[in-house]
């Protein structure tokens, strides 16, 4: 009698119809996550406990998500595993309530390690050193200039005052850090020189021809006062008191910042002050600062959303603004503020600060995401300019916003000038209050810097690079360095988008806004310019 029982394959698993090889390589590749995590954490402990200032190591920041990961789910594990165990014997003993809430736990515990360990999947390897990318712009094209003064901050943190105040942050020796960046940013060695010569390369780069400063020119300043946000203190405003700091030491531009800047503006470049608007479009001037910018400038134009007791409102002027995405047809265009309309200048003050909740870093680039004064800042009508952040579209080579900022005509078109206030450095929106950093000269103190730079992918880059070797948060966030990546090759971007925010569909595409470069390690802080191998960035370090 034939039988019809096809014959089993002794080579293949008769359950899974899998060969036993491929089993065998399967069973292998589930024990590639705990065994490469095990000996991550093993070589975190070995080498950073005997010295902990080895946690900044690239190698170190490479093992510690790995090695963090494996602890997550060796903890999930095991208490998954145990809650199951224990549900099994309420369960044998009737006691149908228990077993169900600890098979929850079990689920739940399984739930968050994948998810957690997932999240650490998000973060990226450490970018390529020394591989610039794009056009270097400025009159020394790609320099980046950072001037750091210990002797301008003098703060106890928290608790002893507040960073802003005059004892606390010397308006002197910030003065002197903001004459020395214009200065080594030009290759001059004064200070009404040196604007004569950015500004004649800045008029010529946009066809104005090399003239310099015209009296009557208006110069917007952009600042980052994000703390003071009217959609996070939208309650009404009644009194002069509603403008006062609610988180009293947030990490915004500091007023000793901005002043030293008006001073630069007034009295080298000869602009008068009711030619010159400082500040922040969807946020309130608060009390604290205007009270140290006002003494001293009473006929500057603070800016901000509402225009209350001394202040100027924001308003939109009819110069549109297109986002280079089919996200944003059908939704409410966007306009330009009536003051960088007018404007002939603008200079990007923005803040050295990471970017937990969505961009991974915020500094000239993300300034600009207050620049238009939306009522309030998201709405459903107009485009969500965080939708293409990296916390909500990470990985590389996709649509940023940010370049459109950077872009525009009337945005990065007309900004003069890039600089990142970094005396106190934070961790938005995780902190609070600025945090000392250990990377070197810093040391355990303040950063107590200041970057300039005139290319705007340059100086970004720059930032990011100090951020990324002080902190392991949203700096590294897989696809932070998209938009300086999609900026630096406008022309030809990787995503494959048409930047072009000036008008309604393709009509000409922008050219590349800067150049992108990775330092060689956090130690030298060496670039492509510095060390005579590329046309990429020039870092020009200034100490005081």
């Amino acid at each position: 009698m034939l039988s019809l029982r096809r014959e089993r394959n002794p080579l293949v698993c008769p359950k899974t119809g899998k060969s036993y090889k491929q089993k065998s390589a399967h069973r292998w590749l589930t024990w590639l996550f705990p065994i490469g995590g095990l000996l991550a954490l093993l070589w975190f402990l070995i080498r950073v406990i005997p010295k902990p200032s080895r946690a900044t190591y690239p190698c170190q920041r490479f093992a510690f998500p790995f090695a963090s990961g494996f602890l997550i789910w060796l903890v999930g594990a095991i208490g998954s595993i145990t809650a199951i165990r224990r549900a099994k014997r309420h369960f044998a003993q009737s006691r149908y309530v228990l077993c169900v809430m600890l098979v929850a736990l079990s689920i739940g515990m399984v739930w968050i390690a994948q998810s957690i360990t997932t999240e650490e999947a998000l973060y990226a390897e450490e970018p390529t050193a020394n591989a610039p990318a794009g056009v270097a712009k400025g009159v020394h094209p790609g320099r980046v200039v950072w001037v750091h003064n210990p002797d301008a901050t003098d703060w106890d943190g928290p608790g002893h005052g507040h960073w802003w105040e005059s004892h606390h942050t010397n308006q002197a020796a910030v003065d002197q850090m903001m004459s020395r960046a214009i200065q080594t940013l030009s290759g001059e060695d004064s200070d009404a020189a040196a604007w004569n010569v950015l500004i004649k390369h800045f008029n010529k780069t946009r066809g104005k021809g090399e003239v310099g400063y015209q009296k009557g020119e208006k110069i917007v300043v952009k600042v980052n006062f994000v703390g003071c946000i009217r959609i996070w203190n939208s309650r009404p405003v009644k009194s002069i008191e509603d403008y006062n700091l609610r988180s009293r030491d947030y990490m915004n531009t500091s007023p000793q910042m901005i002043i030293a800047l008006l001073r630069q503006l007034v009295s080298k470049v000869g602009a008068e002050q009711g030619d010159i608007t400082v500040g922040d479009t969807l946020c309130y001037f608060p009390n604290e600062y205007y009270e140290i910018c006002h003494k001293e400038f009473p006929n500057v134009h603070y800016l901000e959303l509402l225009g209350k007791f001394g202040r100027t409102a924001a308003k939109h002027s009819s110069v549109p603004f297109y986002w280079s995405t089919p996200d944003a047809v059908g939704k409410e265009t966007d306009y330009v503020p009536e003051s960088y309309a007018q404007a002939d200048y603008l200079i990007n003050l923005a803040n050295l600060k990471s970017h937990n909740d969505h961009g991974g870093i915020t500094l000239c680039a993300k300034n600009h995401y207050g620049s238009l004064a939306r009522k309030p800042a998201r709405t459903t009508s107009h485009y969500d300019m965080h939708k293409d952040l990296p916390y909500t579209t990470p990985g590389m080579g996709h649509y940023r916003p940010l370049v459109d900022l950077m872009g525009h005509k009337h945005l990065g078109g007309k900004t003069l000038l890039y600089l990142i206030d970094g005396l106190y450095a934070g961790q938005h929106a995780k902190e609070r209050a600025p945090t000392k950093w250990n990377l070197p000269p810093f040391n355990g103190d303040w950063t107590s810097s200041l970057f300039a730079s005139q290319d705007p992918v340059a100086i970004d880059a720059v930032g990011f690079d100090f951020l990324w070797s002080e902190w392991n948060d949203g700096s590294h966030r897989s696809g932070t360095t998209d938009y300086l990546i999609e900026a630096a090759l406008a022309d030809h971007p990787p995503s494959g988008t048409f930047y072009d925010p000036d008008h309604e569909g393709n009509v000409t595409r922008l050219a590349s806004l800067g150049v992108y470069e990775h330092w060689n390690n956090p130690q030298d802080k060496q670039y492509s310019r510095n060390l005579g191998t590329g046309n990429g960035i020039e870092l020009v370090k200034q100490k005081l």
